[in-house]
């Protein structure tokens, strides 16, 4: 006998094998279901209607929890998906605060360049317009990034924005009298809070 016919005598052998496992296999399905079958017939010839009762009523139960177990599973999934959106989203808010922070110092040199140049009689005129460009250029690329200033002057103290550093004499009560260091938010989050005087 060659190797070809040896080759065809297995693979028709695993085929019968195959064909046959699988009619066993449909043979049991069909007498689980099958009213005909003697272990679901009582003695007298009807159908034991509760058992198929109970077994629809245990299919039914896995099912409702399998749906259930579904929706709390869709549910977990778009809550994780909304949480890593919302973290992402305030990642990219805030992943700028140390560098906006850092930059700050360049804008309070500018501030005291300007005041400098402001209170010197010999000032060159061109050189102050053009200290206070770049300070309004570099502000309007903070903002752009979400900087906003917070210059609290003739303001209410707010404790969360404000950090009190003296009294102004002549001020109102806990009212911002002298603004020392303009403070700054980023999105909305505090980034350096305003150095004031404030009234008693």
């Amino acid at each position: 006998m060659s190797n070809d016919e040896l080759n065809q005598q297995n693979s028709n052998q695993q085929a019968d094998e195959q064909t046959q496992a699988e009619e066993t296999v449909l043979e049991k399905t069909l007498n689980e279901f099958n009213p005909e079958v003697e272990d679901e017939v009582t003695v007298d010839g009807s159908v034991d209607v509760d058992a198929y009762e109970a077994r629809i009523a245990e299919l039914e139960d896995e099912v409702k929890a399998a749906k259930e177990g579904q929706a709390r599973a869709n549910a977990d999934a778009y809550n994780a998906q909304k949480r890593m959106e919302q973290e992402t989203e305030k990642s990219r808010k805030f992943a700028l605060q140390k560098f906006a922070k850092e930059l700050l110092e360049v804008v309070d040199n500018l501030e005291r360049a300007i005041v400098s140049v402001q209170a010197d009689d010999n000032a060159d005129d061109a050189i102050l317009e053009g200290v206070k460009l770049t300070h309004k250029s570099f502000l309007n690329v903070l903002n752009k990034q979400g900087v906003e200033v917070v210059d609290p002057l003739d303001q209410k103290f707010d404790p969360e924005y404000h950090e009190a550093v003296g009294i102004d004499p002549e001020a109102a009560a806990d009212t911002v009298g002298e603004v020392l260091q303009k403070g700054y938010t980023l999105n909305g989050r505090l980034l350096r809070p305003a150095m004031v005087k404030v009234g008693q």
